[in-house]
């Protein structure tokens, strides 16, 4: 019991000790990238935020990255977009330490800042780290750890910086950032090219490529402090921390591309066999139109039950056609109905194509095998149709 008092008043000391603090002039603020991990949700790497007074022995790592597998309706809140993250304070050798065990690459800028840029920023992370205020909604392109600094900095000096725009380049998307840190032909890579819509694929300006870590990490390198004082850079110093040689997210033996490459080849093999023999092997249209419409209903679920901000507007929706999950009730039937159902399909993909070809929406190239397998069904289909309509 004594020692669980102890504790607790050690604790509050610390607090009170920390939010009444001012900063001494030997103190540093950073900003802190990490490279990727081993784990999908690690794929694009990390931000943090150090402060540092040896004054008055402060050492502290701010990380807006932590969230709870075992919060309450973790997974359903995550599939409607209402998922929480929150800010943690670690001690920062705690940090490194995790990180070295990981293998994970970390640089640190140590910003050009004055003592009440300094303070400000620790005031503010002081204050955000109440378990009141810590929390908020993470969307993996607008709120995440690499925004939450970007944004407190750029806040902090009142948007007088000038970034560092080497890096920018022609035509790119917030889906092609995405896709560089994370291969479209991965299991990952596929599912989350699938579930998102058009928004990813507009021409972005420099700051929207701030919500990748390695772009603040560029943006901030080289980059301006704009005052009445003239410029100074804003980053003062820069340091590896832990160098490791950077992770890569590698597609597995049964990539995405080779799965459905040999679906198609099995789909062609049926299909040019029910060509010779005049008839249809339904199981494998029963499957597609299965696979399509369950995926069809999820599409249309995070399109227009959730709050994701990226997952309106997929016209994957047009080849993963949610009515095929209906419609496979129909499918043995050969009534007019479903020849103009089979019809409509093939407009459908059509669409896709010329929305991909228009860059309406960018679509996953390891989807190209599914497209064919789906327009060799639905194109069998219709020459059964026209078969019995000939006799």
């Amino acid at each position: 019991m004594k020692k669980a008092i102890i504790i607790l008043l050690c604790c509050f000391c610390f607090k009170a000790f920390s939010q009444a603090i001012e900063l001494s002039e030997q103190a540093e603020v950073s900003i802190i990238t990490v490279g990727p991990g081993d784990q999908l949700f690690e794929a694009f790497g990390h931000s943090a935020i150090r402060v540092k007074d040896p004054v008055y022995q402060i050492d502290i790592a701010y990380n807006y990255g932590l969230f709870d597998f075992n919060q309450p309706n973790f997974y359903l809140n995550f599939a409607k977009g209402k998922l929480l993250y929150k800010l943690g304070k670690h001690a920062f050798s705690k940090f490194v330490q995790s990180n070295a065990y990981f293998k994970r690459w970390m640089i640190e800028q140590v910003l050009n800042l004055n003592q009440q840029e300094k303070q400000h920023i620790f005031t503010f992370l002081e204050n955000n780290a109440k378990p009141e205020n810590a929390s908020y909604l993470y969307d993996p392109f607008f709120e995440n750890c690499a925004t939450k600094p970007r944004d407190l900095v750029l806040l902090t000096l009142d948007n007088k910086i000038t970034l560092n725009p080497n890096f920018v380049t022609k035509n790119e998307t917030l889906r092609s950032l995405m896709n560089k840190e994370l291969p479209q032909n991965t299991w990952g890579g596929f599912g989350i090219n699938l579930a998102l819509g058009n928004k990813l694929d507009k021409k972005i300006t420099l700051s929207e490529y701030l919500y990748l870590p390695d772009y603040v990490y560029k943006s901030f390198k080289g980059a301006f402090i704009n005052d009445k004082f003239g410029d100074r850079p804003l980053v003062k110093e820069e340091k590896i921390l832990l160098n490791y040689e950077e992770k890569k997210i590698e597609s597995s033996v049964l990539s995405p591309l080779l799965v459905f490459s040999v679906l198609f080849l099995l789909v062609l093999f049926i299909t040019i066999r029910d060509f010779n023999q005049k008839q249809l092997t339904k199981w494998i249209d029963v499957s597609l139109f299965v696979f399509t419409g369950s995926t069809g209903c999820v599409i249309l679920f995070l399109w227009f039950f959730t709050d994701h901000t990226t997952t309106p507007n997929n016209f994957n929706a047009l080849w993963c056609f949610p009515l095929n999950l209906l419609f496979v009730f129909m499918i043995f039937k050969k009534d007019t109905i479903m020849k103009r159902y089979f019809l409509l399909l093939l407009l459908l993909i059509l669409s896709v194509v010329v929305s991909w070809l228009l860059h309406f929406q960018s679509f996953n190239y390891v989807t190209i095998p599914l497209l064919l397998s789906l327009v060799l069904r639905y194109s069998m289909n219709l020459l059964t149709f026209k078969r019995e309509y000939d006799r």
